[in-house]
């Protein structure tokens, strides 16, 4: 089997929800599910393409809270509480009000991202992603736009694969990414959590659109991550999944590619033990 540097995943949902949420399976396609074992890093299940590079969306809040609480940014789950501002995103009223890194990563809030991007700079959040090795490592963002801090991650120039997350999520699983131990113990401390068929699952969701040759979204091609790690009875798994739309769906992505991805874990689980 293919080995990686890797640690934790599974999940699971009653099967009554699992058949409820295969009804839309037929609006995404599964690009790549890849599970590792995080004890040993063999690959368990790997299918699809899991090595193209695609943007990675709200997944890198992940890597970006390392950044930011490593560099002092971000402080713990509480500090700094930035307000919100007339002229940030505001797509959604979660978004609308005064956040912490615990409220950033739970609603997935794309301003408080950028407000970490700035205070970093440039320079210094580059040199991050090159320390950390995270994907293409490429934030220029969109040509002549000059917005490497603004949306470098969504979308545009910063891209990795199904199998570089899992790469760095085994790392920052037993606190093994070259930066201080702190800032991977506060990572672990703000990421979601749920409850599935015995398993501890830990992840974080990111939504999409790929661009057009003219530059334009392809809001009928929206992609939908989930990346994380499980526990269960002292195991550990970690797991990346990518879906992309087939037409115009309603909803984000991600929370879809995870829905679906805990509702079939019931199944996969059991053939892992």
């Amino acid at each position: 089997m293919r080995r990686l540097p890797l640690k934790g995943l599974a999940a699971a949902l009653p099967a009554a929800l699992a058949l409820v949420l295969a009804g839309g399976a037929a609006q995404a396609k599964n690009v790549c599910t890849v599970i590792a074992d995080a004890a040993d890093g063999r690959v368990l299940v790997q299918e699809g393409d899991c090595a193209t590079r695609v943007t990675p969306a709200s997944t890198f809040k992940v890597p970006l809270a390392v950044i930011g609480f490593d560099a002092g940014v971000l402080v713990d789950e509480n500090t700094p509480s930035l307000p919100f501002r007339k002229g940030y995103p505001d797509w959604i009223e979660a978004w609308r009000q005064d956040t912490t890194p615990a409220r950033w990563m739970e609603h997935s809030v794309l301003w408080y991202s950028q407000e970490i991007a700035r205070a970093l700079g440039e320079e210094r959040f580059g040199a991050y992603l090159h320390q950390l090795g995270y994907g293409n490592r490429d934030i220029s963002g969109d040509p002549g736009k000059n917005n490497a801090l603004e949306r470098s991650w969504v979308s545009s120039s910063l891209k990795i694969s199904p199998l570089e997350q899992l790469s760095f999520l085994a790392r920052l699983y037993h606190r093994s990414l070259p930066v201080g131990r702190a800032a991977q113990d506060m990572t672990h401390r703000i990421i979601g959590s749920w409850s599935a068929g015995g398993w501890t699952v830990r992840g974080k969701t990111g939504s999409a659109f790929p661009r057009k040759a003219d530059g334009s979204f392809d809001r009928a091609r929206g992609w939908g991550w989930f990346v994380g790690w499980a526990e269960k009875d002292g195991r550990a798994l970690v797991f990346a999944r990518l879906d992309q739309d087939e037409k115009r769906t309603a909803g984000p992505g991600g929370m879809r590619a995870r829905d679906l991805f805990l509702g079939e874990f019931p199944a996969r689980g059991a053939s892992l033990d």
